[in-house]
């Protein structure tokens, strides 16, 4: 679901098996921009250790080109077959490049702060969205969070974001090295719980056999190969609406898919692969309460606020996700559903349950692939932060902020999101209209719950 511009004409991702000397590009060196977060223990946020971190751009942002010249290994919205004809063929003639963050990507960052512009502009093209991966200081590998019986916490600012672009913030079960010589350093290894038929190189090798180009997207397609692992969505929002999301995978760490058995959203057979593409989310608008969340409402988007998120249980075991804000000085959790047969803020396995009957929901697909137990395994596999600004080219970002799906009546429990209208999120429509949307990170701490913010007994 990444949208693109002309930029992406010069933009492809390359992984390699690891015994292949895969090659990287020398045009532009990489240079990860720095960011610090905090390490907690004890209560109440008082006891964090400073931790040098960097970041690193998603490898399908990046450009690809033959090893001996300029070509590119990806054009529009295919694969440059005069360069390569295969998978095989792509891996070996191709290599990845390195990335100006700030210039061509708008991303910047600063101390314990990292800001995400939604357009940038070039002589030569733009740019629209970006993603990138909190790595260890040194670029070697990815940082792994292993989440339950902790929890998660940053500030982030939504107040530029409007209908139809998300910033996000979430984890997914993707190697810590990536593949090939590239590896982590160049944002390589990505997957999720659509099992993303988007990325161009899948575990090492290219996604070129069966590559078919999107009909909307002029520089996006999928290929045959997918990447599954398991996914937490702790923060998928914009100005007008926030979602909280787990999805369920079996098996639960990085595994490969080919055609229709992907599933997710790049498959026509939704719910035919080894993950769960809906998950069980926590949206408050969806829920019932449409004044908790946006411009001027109890959590006021209009300015920024401190979001936590804490995984209960231990070790493995996952018992629930609970969500706390905190603006002005003042704590808010989650509010409770006024949805019919919905009741607690917490997200468990009870309350997954209860959401699939209240909503009618015809397939169950987060209990189907394990549902809470499948997640905690996921997470003790060790995850990867992943933040993103975006634009939505399969549904127009309307399951996050509008009506999904847009003809359902909107009296239907768990179809209105968002007070986003139905005609709202149109990509190109929102990248000429909404060019300087943008989305900020700060502040980010990790620790045992209790340990990121001052938490009252009775939390």
């Amino acid at each position: 679901m990444l949208s693109s511009t002309l930029l992406k004409a010069l933009i492809t991702l390359l992984t390699a098996r690891p015994s292949t000397a895969q090659g990287i590009g020398r045009e532009q060196t990489e240079n990860h921009p720095k960011l610090s977060w905090k390490r907690c223990s004890g209560t109440s946020g008082t006891n964090c250790t400073s931790v040098a971190g960097e970041l690193t751009l998603d490898a399908n942002y990046r450009w690809i080109h033959e090893k001996a010249g300029y070509s590119n290994c990806y054009e529009g919205n295919t694969w440059n077959t005069r360069v390569c004809a295969n998978n095989t063929d792509c891996t070996a003639k191709c290599v990845i490049d390195g990335a100006d963050y700030k210039r061509t990507y708008g991303v910047s960052a600063t101390n314990n702060s990292v800001t995400m512009n939604f357009k940038t502009y070039l002589d030569y093209a733009t740019n629209v969205g970006s993603k990138v991966y909190l790595m260890q200081d040194g670029g070697d590998g990815y940082e792994m969070f292993r989440l339950v019986g902790n929890e998660f916490s940053f500030e982030v600012d939504v107040s530029k974001l409007p209908c139809g672009v998300a910033g996000s913030s979430y984890f997914v079960a993707m190697p810590q090295k990536g593949f090939g010589t590239a590896g982590a350093r160049y944002g390589t290894g990505y997957c999720d719980a659509q099992c993303d038929r988007s990325v161009k190189w899948i575990n090492g090798e290219a996604n070129v056999e069966g590559w078919t180009p999107s009909t909307n997207d002029q520089y996006g397609g999928v290929g045959n190969k997918g990447a599954c692992c398991t996914e937490v969505d702790i923060w998928n929002a914009n100005s007008i609406s926030t979602a909280m999301t787990a999805h369920s995978c079996q098996p639960e760490g990085y595994s490969v898919c080919s055609g229709s058995d992907c599933g997710g959203t790049y498959s026509t057979s939704r719910y035919g692969g080894s993950c769960d593409p809906e998950g069980c989310d926590f949206n408050p608008y969806r829920v019932g309460v449409k004044d908790f969340y946006g411009p001027g409402l109890k959590i006021n988007t209009s300015k920024p606020f401190t979001v936590i998120t804490q995984f209960v249980g231990e070790g493995s075991l996952l018992q629930g996700i609970k969500r706390f804000y905190v603006q002005d000085g003042k704590l808010f959790a989650n509010p409770e559903p006024t949805t019919p047969g919905l009741s607690g803020n917490a997200m468990d396995q009870a309350w997954c349950d209860a959401q699939k009957v209240a909503f009618k929901d015809d397939v169950y697909s987060f209990g189907q692939h394990g549902g809470m137990a499948a997640v905690g395994k996921g997470m003790d596999v060790g995850m990867v932060l992943v933040m993103k600004i975006w634009d939505d080219y399969y549904t127009n970002m309307l399951w996050l902020d509008s009506t999904l799906p847009t003809t359902a009546d909107s009296n239907k429990p768990g179809a209105v999101r968002g007070s986003c209208g139905i005609d709202t999120g149109e990509p190109l429509q929102v990248e000429a209209q909404y060019p300087k949307s943008a989305v900020s990170f700060s502040n980010i701490k990790f620790g045992p719950i209790g340990s990121t913010f001052e938490q009252p007994a009775d939390t």
